[in-house]
């Protein structure tokens, strides 16, 4: 299926004939120091690396999206490997519910930014790689300015809006980059590069429908996998830089933690699609927007929600409260008072006969995306008693509930 976008609104073209599979992405660096020898000597030794490859390693400027679950191990390996330039784009602090899976990060850096927690566990690490910190939401109106300084991309994005933004981005700039994705037990890797091979938008033509595919933090990850997809995308890397070996441009591994599994499928690229040359809104693009019917007049705050229960145990007011979340975030914490509905049962249909379509109704979940989902569903159903609650469940423990548990 072919991308949509087209330059400035002119007809889409197709792209243009593969050029030959390219060799080493970077030219080698000057000679290694002495200490260079002794730190990498396990690479040097192997033949199709040698002093040649990491001197290439040396030379390299590698930009990681994100110090999360993939950034972590990824940072931490290619650092190792002794790449020379590492940039790191990620606005996030270090919470403890990151410390599960984010090995770069410690209980200390709680509170942190990730990109300075993630420079002082490198510089611990390998002292000799040169951080550079992008305190930045990558966006459209920042993608290429930072891109352009760098040989190769990490994308380790956990939303697809971004995912797609690094795929154009890097397309524009005729860059390759490395992508990772997990969820759960499964993993998936692939490399990307518009001018030798597949992009991202041969894999995913068309963003799926927001809210259908929950993120890490609503529907969790095994810790563990983030090792095992992070060490795949640096070892795709390293093949980039140096040239050997064959990379996972045009296939894509998929990992099976849960069956410890590993299997591919070819990755083929439209010869119709548009050749992609601008940027767009990604959020529009991936349905996220916010909309009208997510607005102020169908949203309740958790003080406003709380005083409604109140009214509800005096006999003053009915109405039901809808948990949308999965069952083991409902484990974890929860409202008094709410019937467990997981958004996916709404959204296919499969629950409208246990939603009285005259009551009233409020939907939560974790944060507000996926209640505002349905609330949107609701709505075009029919039901005209429904709003959600602003912020979820963390705004809920922030402001009424502080001594529950967050995740």
């Amino acid at each position: 299926m072919a991308s949509k976008f087209t330059a400035n609104g002119a007809p889409a073209t197709a792209r243009t004939q593969l050029d030959p599979r390219p060799g080493p992405l970077v030219d080698p660096a000057a000679d290694l120091s002495p200490e260079e020898v002794e730190r990498y000597s396990r690479h040097l030794i192997i033949p199709e690396i040698g002093a040649i490859g990491q001197r290439r390693l040396k030379n390299a400027k590698v930009l990681v999206i994100g110090a999360g679950g993939l950034g972590s191990p990824a940072l931490l390996y290619l650092a190792a490997a002794g790449v020379g330039t590492l940039g790191i784009v990620d606005d996030d602090d270090v919470d403890l519910s990151n410390l599960q899976r984010q090995i770069i990060h410690g209980v200390a850096d709680v509170g942190r930014p990730k990109i300075e927690s993630a420079r002082d566990a490198i510089a611990a690490l390998n002292p000799l790689v040169n951080v550079r910190l992008h305190n930045v939401r990558l966006d459209a109106s920042n993608a290429l300015d930072l891109f352009a300084g760098y040989d190769l991309i990490l994308d380790g994005a956990d939303n697809f809006a971004t995912r797609y933004l690094v795929n154009d981005a890097a397309a524009i700039l005729g860059k390759p980059y490395v992508w990772g994705s997990i969820f759960r037990f499964d993993g998936q890797v692939s490399v990307f590069w518009e001018t030798h091979g597949p992009t991202y938008r041969d894999l995913y033509p068309e963003a799926p429908p927001a809210g259908s595919v929950p993120s890490c933090g609503e529907g969790g990850v095994f810790g563990m996998l983030c090792a095992a997809v992070g060490s795949l995308m640096v070892t795709e890397a390293v093949k980039l830089i140096t040239g050997v070996g064959r990379s996972l441009l045009g296939r894509l591994a998929l990992y099976d933690a849960l069956g410890g599994t590993w299997r591919e499928i070819k990755v083929a690229r439209d010869p119709a699609a548009a050749r992609i040359t601008e940027l767009t809104d990604y959020e529009a693009f991936c349905g996220i927007t916010p909309t009208a019917e997510a607005g102020t007049e169908h949203t309740v705050t958790a003080t406003q929600l709380a005083t409604m229960l109140a009214s509800r145990s005096a006999g003053l007011k009915d109405f039901h409260l809808v948990d949308v979340r999965e069952s083991g975030e409902h484990e974890i914490v929860h409202i008094e008072g709410s019937v467990l509905i997981p958004q996916g049962r709404i959204l296919a249909g499969e629950a409208w006969q246990e939603l009285p379509q005259d009551a009233e109704i409020v939907f939560h979940c974790k944060a507000g995306t996926r209640s505002a989902a349905v609330l949107s569903a609701a709505r075009a159903a029919g039901y005209e008693r429904v709003s959600h609650l602003e912020g979820g469940i963390l705004a809920w423990v922030r402001d009424v509930e502080p001594g529950k548990p967050v995740y």
